[in-house]
């Protein structure tokens, strides 16, 4: 039981995370979406593939992941041999929860002879049952690598599939589901914040709601979003996505003004926040690398059926 003033206690697990993952030569990988303090003692911050690929290249046989299930369960699937723990194994996804395996399944057998492609989004389960991954990254690229008289079924983000439909002059049968991050935005609000910052420039990523996306100057994953801000020329930009990308995006853009992009419901931020991925804290981080628990765990067989279609998916990007 920590003794330590409240004020106290987040410096005292900073230091003792530090400390054991030094002692366990451990790495910690963290979201982009985590808590500023969790990304500041992160090894690598990023989004879910770049950190599975960040936890492949470690020597580290221990690699703590501070983000959402479906992303350190595709940790675990590129890296067998490593032990995989995370801080709460509750931290889940609402667009990972839209779409279970077993409606996926009846969804893709009333469709037969369509190439399944799933975004990253998703539990090990249902990636198991997909031909190709894609991420918001390379999604545009691997749709278009797909013959065009080849129909094909995208899951489980409706929103990231009316848009790719667009891009690629495609018309491929979409699993309904959504973020509720970013199904958040509030389209009235962001227009009322354009008319203050007349100057600003509206960047998005492509989970977004299509009225959001049609508005939007730039459209893109996390780490795209960051590059476009540091690379742009514009001063100031209205950020639709998780608040918690703001944290990096202000290191590596300081002399930028950046603005959450504002949701219909106020709440303390008046910006969209993950409920799940803030269920990571420093207490459970420290607990978690300490008893090396809780572990994410996969049998042989759905590691290795979910795999495949990542491998697929590295092969084509």
């Amino acid at each position: 039981m920590d003794t330590l003033p409240n004020s106290q206690v987040p410096a005292k697990y900073a230091r003792e995370i530090k400390r054991m993952l030094k002692e366990k030569n451990a790495v910690l990988l963290a979201h982009y979406y985590q808590e500023p303090q969790i990304q500041d003692l992160a090894d690598f911050v990023g989004d879910s593939l770049s950190l599975a690929n960040e936890a492949a290249k470690s020597e580290a046989k221990l690699i703590v992941f501070a983000g959402v299930h479906f992303m350190a369960e595709t940790v675990k699937i590129m890296n067998p041999d490593k032990t995989v723990v995370v801080p709460d194994l509750s931290a889940s996804c609402s667009l990972a929860e839209s779409c279970t395996a077993d409606s996926f399944k009846e969804f893709i057998d009333s469709h037969p002879d369509h190439t399944v492609v799933s975004y990253i989004n998703t539990t090990a389960d249902v990636k198991a049952i997909s031909d190709i991954i894609c991420t918001s990254s390379n999604a545009e690229k691997i749709i278009r690598s797909i013959p065009e008289e080849q129909p094909i079924i995208f899951g489980p983000n409706k929103n990231m599939g009316k848009y790719l439909n667009e891009k690629t002059g495609r018309n491929m049968l979409l699993w309904d589901g959504i973020c509720v991050v970013h199904e958040a935005f509030a389209l009235n609000k962001i227009t009322e914040l354009v008319k203050q910052y007349p100057e600003a420039k509206i960047i998005a990523h492509p989970e977004s709601h299509a009225s959001i996306l049609k508005i939007a100057s730039f459209i893109g994953s996390t780490s795209a979003l960051i590059k476009y801000a540091r690379e742009d020329n514009a001063t100031t930009y209205i950020v639709a996505t998780e608040v918690g990308i703001l944290h990096k995006m202000k290191m590596q853009v300081a002399d930028k003004k950046l603005i959450p992009a504002p949701i219909a419901e106020d709440n303390s931020c008046a910006c969209s926040e993950c409920a799940y991925m803030k269920l990571n804290t420093l207490e459970k981080l420290y607990y978690c690398i300490k008893n090396e628990n809780p572990k994410v765990e996969l049998t042989e067989q759905l590691r290795t059926s979910a795999l495949r279609p990542i491998e697929r998916m590295l092969e084509i990007s």
